[in-house]
């Protein structure tokens, strides 16, 4: 199996069968536009009772990788990647609608008041101190390589945001690109929902200190 064919079903796995599950009221959403309590609910850890999580808890690796990639600048590399989607399969996330023009990593006006409610989600009591991976996706046009950068410019761009707007710390959000790999609509690729960025919470402040 290809490395490009494993992250895609990888991502695949994350986003249909990660274990995470969505309450009724996040299904009704999911086509709109989330509020910031919708947000926080899909980012916190969900609990069967109050001493058994349903997500899987990071082991020493996890933490340790999460550690170093949040302190570097640069895009993740290939196996930095992978290994990201690895872990984001086992923990809360939540597809945010922030959506881009066609070959864009620009805000555009209409992206502005889920970013708000993003950026207001991240910085409450629940979630503040998180570690959060933006995971940049494309379309299906084009070539690999051009939306893969396409791609990790539009997860820098929503950091920037959140960096500016919200005071959120830069070592606190993790950016990904993905180019064109975990289509979010795989019927048809080049619809505009598959221009986004995903949100995951990779590892709660207790992990996020260590």
């Amino acid at each position: 199996m290809s490395r490009r064919t494993y992250l895609g079903t990888t991502l695949a796995l994350a986003m249909l069968t990660g274990g995470f599950v969505v309450s009724p009221v996040l299904q009704s959403a999911v086509a709109g536009e989330l509020s910031t309590q919708q947000i926080i609910d899909g980012l916190k850890p969900r609990t069967r009772s109050l001493s058994v999580s349903t997500r899987a808890h990071l082991n020493d690796a996890d933490t340790a990788f999460i550690q170093r990639v949040r302190a570097q600048s640069r895009s993740l590399s290939l196996g930095d990647r992978e290994q990201m989607a690895e872990i984001a399969a086992k923990r809360p996330k939540i597809d945010v609608e922030i959506n881009f023009d066609f070959n864009s990593a620009d805000l555009t006006p209409r992206a502005e008041p889920q970013l708000n409610s993003l950026g207001k989600a991240l910085t409450s009591p629940e979630l503040q101190g998180s570690v959060v991976m933006l995971g940049g996706h494309t379309d299906a046009k084009g070539a690999d390589d051009y939306n893969q950068k396409l791609s990790e410019r539009r997860a820098e761009t929503v950091k920037r945001f959140l960096v500016d707007n919200y005071k959120v710390s830069p070592d606190l959000l993790v950016t990904s690109g993905y180019g064109k790999d975990g289509l979010k609509n795989s019927a048809e690729p080049f619809a505009a929902e598959n221009r986004r960025v995903e949100i995951v919470n990779v590892a709660e402040k207790e992990h996020a200190a260590k």
